[in-house]
């Protein structure tokens, strides 16, 4: 069989996938996620780390990409050290090892010390209001997504806003003799 070998239907040069832009997963929701690149990336003249996550848990969001910017090098000091605590706290979870190093993590180190590693993210929505020349959006129009506010490390599974349930009491009642 021919790699091209594409059916009856005739190629005339257009094509849709059918798919559309998809609903962000809600504000304040935390998933389990790990990175499965992590990379400098440059966007007009702005320098930042790129990570993108793929959510693990829970079910309802499993395989779904959410794409960081963390902007180390913001040219407002206050701004580039908040991300510096981003970036330091993920690689907490993931390790340590990027800190420990002392040194600006190249594309192999943000790999090899990020990339598989889970944990916790809280996610916000971003939405685009308005046009770069401040032009305001109609709401059905505007493009919408998530963003990372939190990270933590992994302790179970994620779960939406809500409280955690308080832990049942230990029974007192045990055999001591039990070997573990």
């Amino acid at each position: 069989m021919s790699f091209w070998n594409l059916g009856d239907t005739p190629v005339d040069g257009k094509f849709e996938t059918g798919g559309g832009d998809m609903e962000p997963i809600p504000a304040k929701t935390q998933v389990l996620a790990a990175p499965d690149e992590a990379k400098w990336d440059e966007y007009q003249g702005d320098r930042y780390i790129s990570l993108r996550w793929s959510v693990m848990a829970p079910a309802e969001y499993k395989n779904r990409k959410i794409f960081q910017k963390i902007r180390v090098e913001d040219s407002d000091p206050k701004k580039a050290e908040k991300a510096k605590r981003m970036l330091a706290a993920i690689d907490a979870n993931a390790g340590g090892k990027l800190v420990k190093s002392g040194k600006e993590p190249d594309d192999k180190a943000l790999t090899m010390s990020l990339v598989n590693k889970p944990m916790v993210l809280m996610l916000q929505v971003w939405e685009i209001d308005k046009e770069q020349d401040g032009t305001p959006i109609p709401k059905e129009d505007r493009k919408k997504g998530n963003w990372v506010s939190a990270v933590s490390p992994r302790k179970g599974s994620p779960k939406k806003e809500e409280p955690a349930p308080e832990p049942e009491p230990l029974p007192t009642d045990f055999d001591e003799d039990v070997g573990f």
